[in-house]
């Protein structure tokens, strides 16, 4: 390998004092607010110099990982059409392009109206994120947003559909999302504060009036809460959510009068979520009042606002998780998830038996698929497996046993599903808990002795579940021999509402050990070679990644951490950033002294230890606006100083991307191309 050195970076003590404990961080320097300064670009620089340098040896094998990767995808893939007031409307990639085409036709057999292609409005930009897009109720106009710094900070534009011109209308400063009123005139957006990215303002916009006579209609004083906005299936309402951990509240407003004001359905009652769906004049409430898994309600809209006219439609079981619903004329539709998988009931409105919609595979996904008109009698799921390729059915709501696939991803190549098979484990935590886990691998390629690899990955926030989808990039693992696991801990949402608060806050640790836990029991139940494990995980399961390696570090040969959360301290500390104040119903609100001394307990850059650690890769955005770039740097610095070890430590900076890597179709493989590369090429050296 090449000779040179990793960037020593420089030690200049800050001391942080809280609750009587101080602690000397010596590499708060790295930030940057305005991302301009040269010592910290200089650095930043240096990093991606000895990433290259030292990955030079795996680069070929990234290459033909990447080229693997993209030679799996179908070049003209298309969706499956949905059909919405006049219109079919669909996308559909075509040869070469990284973006969508977003097309309509009256009738399937006409020509195409492409309404945006997004490749042209992508060219000439390094990044480019398409956000919402949404068109008019008389399906005259189209409005879209977009954003060109991976910063998730959107400008809406408006495009006549009839003409093909772009309206002079032009919205700086949103959070991406958009609804439109009946009158096909106004139009509400979310603006974003420039400082914490929170979305906190609600603005109502005239078609042809400069954004500077936008009307503000709501803004919104806690800043521990998201917004966001949505109309009803019958589009009579539209919707303004207000979400925060543990608390939501709807807000409500009437289509056809765009000048009115939201109005609150209910006072906001701290620990009560809710969501609301509509048929006619009756409401229906999924809410987990007096129901930590949720329940399903109906109440009249005019008594919508008193929760002791609410009647039950569907109780509170333990054990299962209501987590959606889909109201149609004739036909409540309801999904939950029972022991970690998830269901689909319908329940006609006529009288007539209940039934569940049959699924095969031990572990897989299913959900509403794009379902726009209420009055409709068919239902379209989604439904993916580790071994399935996401695929869309339609069901004759009105013949149970019927469905039409129609559409499944096309993967290109050689494969074949029935050379893969999936598992659905539950292990054994180390408090008794019994941790769910999704297995996939190579029949051919497996033992069971203990001798292949094994890729696990893990998130274990927010409520946030990872489920058992297909992915056409993990096939480039399982054909290398890997087991690929993922260990759905606590923190997430697997096995309901508790499954998360004993994974949030106090009971943080429990992701932790579960996680590790994990990864013993599959070794010593034969899944893998104890020499052999590599892990990932990012954003908060990069947080994972990081209390993992500073805990266990021994049960792992290499991790890769993209756009990690690991100075949770510091930054829950600081009010000024993104993932703070709305933050606290999750990690802990650091001012408390029991939240702090939790919190320092398993941050990961405050408890990095001289030891020694696995290989480590990690990635981030300059641009990132989720996890401030300065996290990874400042522990990548921090983890060269003390560890013991002489394991690889990679940190690449991408300085023109945010917290989803790089954009477009085939691009952002080359960063899952880099990471297998990365484990690859180790393991082939050990």
């Amino acid at each position: 390998m090449p000779s040179i050195q990793p960037p020593i970076a420089k030690k200049q003590p800050h001391l942080h004092k809280n609750h009587g404990i101080n602690r000397v961080d010596n590499y708060h320097w790295m930030r940057d607010d305005k991302r301009e300064a040269p010592e910290v670009l200089a650095h930043l620089t240096a990093e991606n110099d000895y990433h290259q340098a030292k990955f030079a040896p795996f680069k070929s094998l990234q290459t033909s990982l990447f080229e693997e990767l993209v030679g799996r995808l179908d070049k003209d893939e298309s969706s499956a059409p949905y059909y919405w007031h006049n219109h079919w409307y669909m996308s559909r990639y075509q040869q070469g392009g990284e973006y969508p085409i977003i097309s309509r036709k009256p009738q399937l057999a006409d020509e195409e109206q492409i309404l945006l292609d997004v490749n042209l409005r992508a060219m000439g930009h390094e990044f480019f994120g398409l956000g919402g897009f949404s068109v008019s109720p008389d399906e005259s106009l189209l409005a879209f947003s977009e954003d060109t710094l991976s910063r998730r900070i959107y400008t809406i534009e408006i495009k006549d559909l009839n003409t093909g011109q772009m309206l002079a209308d032009k919205l700086e400063g949103t959070d991406g999302s958009l609804v439109w009123a009946s009158d096909n005139l106004h139009l509400f957006y979310i603006a974003k504060d420039p400082q914490t990215l929170l979305g906190y303002q609600v603005f109502r916009h005239q078609l042809g009036q400069p954004q500077s006579q936008d009307v503000l209609v709501y803004e919104e004083q806690d800043d521990s809460f998201y917004l966001s906005l949505s109309k009803t299936l019958d589009e009579t309402l539209i919707l303004l959510h207000h979400d925060s951990t543990e608390t939501t509240a709807v807000s409500l407003l009437d289509s056809h009068q765009p000048l009115g004001q939201f109005m609150p359905l209910l006072e906001r009652e701290q620990g009560h979520e809710y969501s609301i769906a509509k048929r006619g004049e009756q409401l229906y409430i999924l809410t987990n009042w007096e129901a930590v898994n949720f329940r399903l309600m109906t109440v009249s809209r005019s008594q919508a606002h008193d929760k002791e006219s609410w009647q039950e439609v569907i109780g509170a079981k333990s054990g299962r998780r209501i987590e959606d619903v889909l109201l149609l004329s004739d036909y409540l539709v309801v999904q939950s998830r029972q022991s970690g998988l998830s269901q689909i009931e319908v329940r006609p409105f006529n009288g007539e038996a209940h039934y569940q919609l049959a699924f095969d595979d031990p572990a897989y996904v299913v959900g509403f698929d794009v379902n726009p008109s209420q009055h409709s009698r068919q239902l379209r799921i989604f439904y993916s497996s580790p071994t399935t390729p996401e695929s869309i059915y339609q069901y004759d709501l009105s013949q149970p046993s019927t469905k039409v696939l129609l559409k499944q991803e096309n993967v290109l190549g050689d494969f074949n599903r029935d050379n893969y098979r999936s598992e659905r484990l539950f292990i054994n935590a180390r408090d008794g808990q019994a941790v769910p886990v999704t297995l996939v691998y190579r029949i051919d390629r497996f033992k069971k002795d203990g001798t292949n690899p094994l890729y696990q990955y893990g998130y274990g926030a927010y409520g946030y579940t990872i489920d058992a989808d297909f992915d056409s990039a993990v096939i480039s693992l399982l054909d290398r021999g890997f087991v690929y696991a993922i260990a759905h801990v606590r923190g997430g949402e697997m096995l309901g509402r508790p499954w998360y608060d004993d994974g949030r806050l106090l009971n943080k640790q429990n992701s932790f050990n579960d996680f590790i836990d994990v990864t013993h029991a599959l070794v010593n139940q034969g899944y893998a070679d104890q020499h052999k494990v590599v892990a990932a995980g990012g954003s908060a399961g990069g947080l994972l990644m990081g209390g993992v390696i500073n805990q266990n570090a021994n049960s792992y040969f290499a991790v890769a951490a993209h756009v990690p959360f690991v100075d949770i301290v510091t930054t829950m500390l600081d009010e000024s950033l993104p993932l703070t104040t709305n933050e606290y119903d999750e990690w802990g609100n650091p001012n408390e002294a029991e939240a702090f001394n939790y919190m320092l307990s398993y941050s990961p850059y405050d408890q990095v230890k001289a030891q020694d650690y696995p290989h480590i890769l990690v990635t981030t955005g300059l641009h990132d606006s989720q996890v401030q770039y300065f996290e990874p740097a400042k522990w990548v610095a921090k983890l060269r100083e003390l560890k013991t070890d002489r394991n690889l430590l990679l940190f690449q900076t991408d300085m023109d991307a945010g917290h989803g890597g790089k954009s477009g179709r085939y691009r952002h493989y080359q960063d899952t191309a880099q990471e297998y590369a990365f484990f690859i090429g180790l393991l082939e050296q050990s």
